[in-house]
């Protein structure tokens, strides 16, 4: 989630709402650049690992040619994880590694072997979030002490289809706790079960949240593949702040049904990758309706049978760019960096005009959060009723927290969950008042750019580079951002690397109408194949000005 415009509004100032930037590093404040190559004391690093960069067009060609195997794949990445995440750099983005993850890649290389192909995702190593339910022996927990141990007894209806089309189930990635919607002073990454993420490319700087374990971890190779979730940033956030592809699809493209929720009308899960094309890949497979999930029945004849075959280089010619106004000025870095990204879309054929979106969607952040606060009460308290785990209710996990304070809560409090689980439901006209004028608000801003100004597409910075992780004071605000207009809305969003700024990169996103997925992948992918801003992480140490 987003906290920008929470932040800019005083009499929400102090309400998180996740994950742009975080307040001044302990080794002080940014002033140099730090020197070329510097990195941390990672002993064991494999700076020649075999799969570094690779895509899923790269893994099959392999698998086909019998040069890999899906078993010798998980291995290399199995293996990463320990030297990168556990050991050297010690990014802690990875809670734990599936136990049959090698007996699954061995069957999927028999099915090979017998001339069974699932599709692009046969053999292919997927990470996802832990708020993601799978019935096997890794538990589902939001990150929180009070679910740890819980394990689902049916896959979530996106594992279901990942499973199906041969992906490997690798493991689950640490996020933000109970996806970053537990405090008004919580720190982007840290969870009582995981502790805290770092981001690959300077090591105490932010990976952005809710899902920095999947951001952190698709940035340095520790998968082919992540999955996030996303009710407001949680998905562009970290990919930008990670030097990745983060698409956030329209609501409803994805089934919700077994994932963790906060909000029932914002909610997705999405692909983070290091590729357009293997969002896109990532993005059709896991798309169907669900009976679980009645949302997905409005995506009925809207979903395309293969995402890839939007993928166009020349695919910015003709078309027409609305670009947010207010990330045109300001001294980020990130200003310069759109301005140089503007250069490659107008070179590349488009046509870029103003456009002021924000101007009508900031106002709205406290709706939204309104909206959230109730929401995150029902699905919370629907989802522990059905799910087994110790704890029953949202009040349950509230008393669990203050119980265990100085393991759950050793940082910042709950404010957000104690303020949720003193609402009533969702019939209250207050909530329905705030529905009404945050998601239509939203809707109508974006719509009216779209079609006043003939646009096939809004872009604007993602979000500022990453800020230094503070535990002690939490978040904090600043820079531009992007993510609320169509998290509010429920359209499509799709980051993608647009440079670096003293070495941390920041995301150009790409911003459409309901279920325009297919129009977003074309204009992203043109742009990364003219731009080719993506840089692999060197896990570069703290540096002091």
């Amino acid at each position: 989630m987003n906290r920008r415009i929470f932040l800019r509004n005083s009499s929400l100032a102090g309400l998180a709402l996740s994950t742009v930037s975080l307040a001044a590093c302990s080794s002080g404040p940014d002033k140099t650049t730090p020197p070329a190559g510097t990195s941390p004391d990672a002993s064991g690093f494999d700076t020649d690992f075999e799969l570094a960069e690779t895509t899923v067009a790269d893994l099959q060609e392999k698998m086909k040619n019998g040069q890999l195997t899906a078993r010798r794949i998980t291995e290399l990445y199995l293996k990463r994880i320990e030297t990168i995440d556990k050991a050297g750099p010690k990014l802690n983005a990875v809670l734990l590694t599936n136990p049959d993850a090698l007996k699954l890649a061995d069957q999927l290389d028999e099915e090979r072997k017998s001339g069974k192909l699932r599709g692009p995702l046969h053999g292919i190593p997927v990470l996802i979030k832990d708020n993601i339910d799978t019935a096997d022996q890794q538990p589902t927990t939001a990150g929180s002490l009070a679910l740890a141990g819980h394990k689902a007894q049916q896959d979530a209806f996106i594992v279901q289809k990942l499973r199906a089309a041969g992906a490997i189930i690798l493991g689950k990635t640490n996020l933000s706790e109970w996806a970053n919607f537990r405090s008004t002073r919580s720190t982007s990454g840290w969870s009582s079960r995981g502790g805290q993420t770092k981001n690959p490319y300077i090591l105490d700087r932010t990976p952005s949240g809710s899902s920095s374990g999947s951001g952190a971890a698709a940035a340095a190779n520790l998968c082919a593949l992540a999955i996030g979730t996303e009710t407001d940033g949680s998905i562009v956030s970290p990919a930008s702040c990670c030097g990745l592809v983060g698409l956030k699809p329209t609501v409803g493209l994805w089934s919700r049904s077994g994932i963790i929720p906060i909000s029932a009308t914002q909610d997705t899960a999405g692909p983070m990758t290091r590729t357009v094309r293997d969002a896109a890949i990532l993005l059709g497979a896991l798309a169907g309706e669900d009976a679980r999930d009645a949302v997905t029945k409005e995506s009925a004849g809207k979903i395309q049978p293969d995402y890839t075959t939007f993928l166009d280089a020349n695919g910015l010619k003709g078309k027409r760019l609305g670009v947010e106004k207010n990330h045109l000025k300001g001294s980020s870095d990130a200003v310069a960096l759109l301005q140089q990204a503007l250069a490659v879309l107008r070179a590349q054929g488009a046509t870029i005009v103003e456009v002021e979106v924000e101007k009508q969607t900031d106002p709205l952040g406290e709706d939204e959060y309104n909206v959230l606060l109730y929401e995150f009460k029902d699905g919370v308290n629907n989802y522990l009723a059905k799910a087994g785990a110790g704890v029953k209710t949202l009040t349950d996990v509230i008393r669990f927290n203050t119980e265990n304070k100085a393991k759950a809560m050793p940082f910042f409090q709950q404010e957000i969950l104690e303020s949720s689980d003193k609402l009533d439901g969702l019939s209250s006209p207050k909530y329905q008042a705030a529905l009404r004028k945050s998601q239509q608000g939203a809707r109508a801003a974006l719509d009216a750019a779209l079609r006043s100004n003939t646009l096939d597409g809004i872009v604007a910075v993602t979000n500022a580079p990453a800020r230094c992780i503070d535990l002690i004071n939490g978040d904090g605000g600043g820079g531009p951002g992007f993510s609320s207009p169509a998290a509010m809305a429920g359209y499509p969003h799709i980051t993608v690397p647009m440079g670096q700024a003293h070495g941390l990169p920041v995301g150009l996103s790409f911003v459409g109408s309901a279920y325009q997925e297919g129009t977003l992948l074309t204009l992203a992918y043109a742009y990364e194949q003219a731009s080719k801003k993506r840089q692999a992480p060197e896990f570069k140490a703290p540096f002091v000005g």
